[in-house]
């Protein structure tokens, strides 16, 4: 222990005495060790760390093909049927507008059946839970709400138990409020602040109507295997009862399905961190080898009088250890500042990370990162002591050598593998930005600037009541047309990529029958006079949705380009008919026009086909006063900042009813902003990491040749002396130092070849082995290095021969 003490003040000391060499060694590594920690922590977060429910590894999803909702008829089938899971429950989303108080507000929120609350093990902190009774018609006006809504809405007020609350006009008790910090669906309507029951007694033969998240907890010793096994039984029966309502039905773990896509990604940055950590500890570590060298005369003569080599090497180890040591504080420090930045700069995509945080496993990483970069830099410089040649150093003393590159293997090889990393992390992030770019130049089909959107409510209001709809939207939307700087508006149900997708069956007339299972299904959009006017949808063919197109009068259909192509290839049309509503109730329709195709939810799927019905055609506003018509998203394109008018159309809804809430405004520039957030985000950070890799690739291979010229100068003056010209003095030392990024770049490219296809589901238009993103990177990495050769080299070129011949 004594040894040990003794070693510690010996490399404080020896840092101490070298501040120029300790500062820059352990800002490098504090780089290193504080992109790693930071990384690491929201990997921490989003993947190792389990869900805040109870026994989260039993707790599992079932849908239609891993993402699609479920028909509430296949539900009840699911859960009388099956034996692997201990409970299961659903939940259907839901957009209840707060009504009667000072100022109307759409909330957040899913209807439940009694069980899905209890299977996740969280006990709410006030009240109680739902019970199954209030699951029955008429009995399900109960709600649990979230602390925040708690918080805003009653104050935290702890009497809140038995309060009521008015949604949609009716009136609610709340019964219970959850824990800070409680959310659910993780994966799905995040923002949920309330819950209530979910009634499906009226809906049990209902299997065409796909509204609900089926979740299930396993029971114990039951694997997630043995479950898929059975529901592909239960539903291969039901399929064959019911052709075409249990296809394709698949069990998820929950985790799975919250973090599922984002994992390769977010392993992708943390490896690439990784990789710069690897490069500073090797820019430290050519480092320490340089000062090591100045240290021969000192390891000799401790050498001399007994120094035994493994004392030699823990001397070395411990300095190396130490200086780790303050980088990875510094490191630590700056991964503190980085959590923030990645909050800050992280899409809403990103599932967790509002639990993102230095706990007590990022720490114990972070010193696993001290200690592994500790041993990485420090051993070389450490073999090379315990390895000195004891005569030949006593009698070098403090003189210049003519060492060359071929007498230090070991910083070359550091060297070169700084240049492998470097590659790597380039090629990385030049296919992530040719990926981003390639994103950046979709066509969505529709022009985004300068419009505005915003979604009004009615339900709860005196518009909610059967006709009186379509008469407060167009009053709505005169008003709008009269503000200042407003060219056009219109309303759709859905925005394209913010807003929910409804699929809508239908029969082609001419076309045979489809069996069941297997009748077309097109997105269906229901659309106000003027919509591709104000989005700018190019109309191909036909005429627009008009004022005319109401209720009683012929029914008329918009089609997009895909969908005419797929059903009328090579005819014209304008003036086909489909029918939707089914084959018991078929309701035909003429197709007056055919419009561009737009992207829908995705940015980059592919194009669908849609349907888009005149809005003051559809009956369902008629009949179901509480139904998917009780809002419309309205768009406005202006001649100036979309986000100015906000204020105006707040008033104007207020002013026609106060307990009409407006809710989602945003400009269509900020939709499709959210749309490529997360890929953005992904090469913001690899281009910031590959650049740093650049960087540090650039001082070591400059480190080395100067430190390579230093050692060298009686070589080169004797070189000069004897007729040597600039331009052969500048080709020897920027050649030795080129061969070394040349092998490093080698080994690069094998390396990339084989972990790019890692990235491919990364990538967007653009192969992992892209030869143009493999060239560009290749051609930067060596001039580069060709750069850092060439100063030092320049130098040597002005050593004064009769100087460098006295060069002691």
């Amino acid at each position: 222990m004594a040894g040990f003490s003794q070693d510690l003040r010996y490399g404080f000391r020896m840092l101490r005495k070298n501040p120029g060499f300790t500062l820059v060694a352990v800002l490098t590594l504090a780089l290193g060790i504080g992109a790693n920690t930071a990384i690491f922590s929201v990997v921490n977060a989003v993947l190792l760390r389990p869900l805040p429910y109870k026994d989260s590894d039993r707790l599992t999803v079932i849908l239609h093909g891993g993402s699609n909702p479920v028909a509430p008829a296949s539900f009840l089938d699911w859960q009388k049927q099956s034996r692997s899971f201990e409970s299961m429950g659903a939940a259907e989303n839901w957009g209840p507008n707060v009504t009667g108080a000072a100022q109307a507000e759409k909330l957040w929120a899913l209807r439940i059946t009694s069980g899905v609350l209890p299977m996740l093990g969280v006990q709410p902190i006030l009240g109680r839970m739902f019970l199954p009774e209030e699951e029955k018609p008429g009995k399900e006006h109960e709600v649990v709400i979230s602390y925040p809504l708690w918080q805003s809405h009653f104050a935290a007020n702890r009497d809140v138990i038995g309060k009521p609350m008015t949604l949609n006009g009716e009136v609610y008790t709340v019964v219970g409020v959850m824990p800070r910090g409680f959310k659910f669906a993780p994966f799905w309507a995040t923002k949920a602040a309330l819950w209530a029951p979910l009634v499906l007694e009226d809906k049990s033969d209902d299997r065409g109507g796909r509204s609900l998240r089926i979740f299930a907890r396993l029971k114990s010793g039951v694997t997630l295997a043995q479950a898929q096994a059975e529901m592909a039984g239960i539903t291969a029966r039901i399929e064959q009862q019911y052709p075409g309502t249990n296809k394709n039905v698949t069990v998820l773990s929950l985790k799975e399905k919250v973090v599922g896509k984002v994992r390769p990604a977010l392993l992708v940055l943390l490896a690439a961190v990784c990789f710069v950590l690897l490069i500073a500890c090797a820019n430290v570590g050519h480092m320490a080898l340089a000062r090591s060298a100045a240290r021969q005369k000192e390891i000799a003569i401790r050498a001399a009088l007994g120094a035994e080599n493994s004392r030699l090497v823990r001397q070395f180890l411990t300095e190396s250890c130490l200086l780790a040591l303050f980088g990875g504080i510094a490191g630590v420090l700056l991964a503190f500042g980085g959590i923030r930045l990645l909050v800050a700069l992280s899409p809403a995509d990103i599932p967790r990370l509002d639990s993102l945080a230095l706990d007590a496993r990022v720490l114990i990483f972070a010193l696993g990162l001290i200690v592994f970069a500790g041993l990485v830099f420090g051993i070389a410089p450490a073999l090379r002591a315990a390895g000195l040649n004891l005569t030949d150093s006593l009698k070098e003393g403090e003189r210049g050598s003519s060492e060359g590159i071929s007498r230090n293997r070991m910083r070359s090889l550091l060297v070169a593998s700084e240049f492998t990393f470097a590659l790597v992390l380039l090629v990385g992030a030049g296919l992530m930005i040719r990926s981003f770019l390639a994103l950046q130049a979709i066509d969505p089909g529709f022009n985004y600037q300068h419009v505005l959107s915003a979604v009004v409510s009615v339900t709860g209001t005196r518009a909610a009541e059967p006709g009186a709809r379509p008469i407060f939207y167009k009053e709505m939307l005169e008003q709008m047309r009269r503000i200042p700087g407003v060219e056009s508006v219109s309303a759709i149900n859905h925005l394209p990529l913010a807003g929910d997708v409804w699929g809508l069956s239908f029969q082609v007339e001419g076309q045979p029958v489809a069996r069941p299972g297997e009748t077309p299904i097109a997105a269906f959009r229901a659309v106000l006079p003027g919509y591709f006017r104000t989005m700018n949808i190019p109309l191909l063919q036909g005429r627009d949705v008009s004022d005319a197109d109401i209720l009683n009068s012929p029914g008329v259909v918009v089609v997009n380009q895909r969908l005419a192509q797929q059903h009328w290839a090579g005819q014209d049309a304008i003036g086909k008919h489909l029918a939707i509503g089914g084959a018991t109730n078929p309701q035909w329709l003429t197709v007056v026009g055919v419009v561009k195709n737009a992207v829908r939810e995705q940015w980059t799927e592919p194009a669908e086909d849609e349907l888009y019905i005149p809005y003051l055609q559809d009956r369902s506003y008629m009949t179901d006063p509480g139904g998917p018509f009780s809002y419309v998203t309205l768009v406005m394109r202006t001649s100036g900042e979309p986000a100015a008018v906000a204020p105006v159309v707040r008033k104007i809804v207020a002013g026609m009813d106060a307990n009409a809430p407006i809710s989602e405004v945003q400009t269509m520039e900020q939709v499709v902003s959210e749309a490529t957030a997360e890929p953005r985000f992904y090469v913001l950070l690899l281009g910031a990491f590959a650049s740093v890799a650049l960087v540090l690739a650039a001082v070591g291979i400059y480190g080395v040749m100067s430190y390579s010229v230093s050692r060298r100068t009686q070589e080169m003056g004797i070189r000069i002396a004897l007729g040597a010209r600039t331009a052969d003095v500048i080709k020897l030392v920027v050649g030795q130092g080129a061969s070394l990024a040349l092998l490093g770049v080698g080994v690069g490219l094998v390396v990339a070849f084989s972990v790019t296809r890692l990235m491919a589901r990364l990538l967007y238009g653009i192969a992992p082995n892209d030869p143009v993103t493999f060239a560009a990177v290749v051609v930067v990495l060596v001039f580069v290095a060709l750069l850092a050769c060439y100063i030092p080299a320049r130098r040597a070129t002005k050593v004064d021969p009769i100087v460098a011949l006295r060069y002691e």
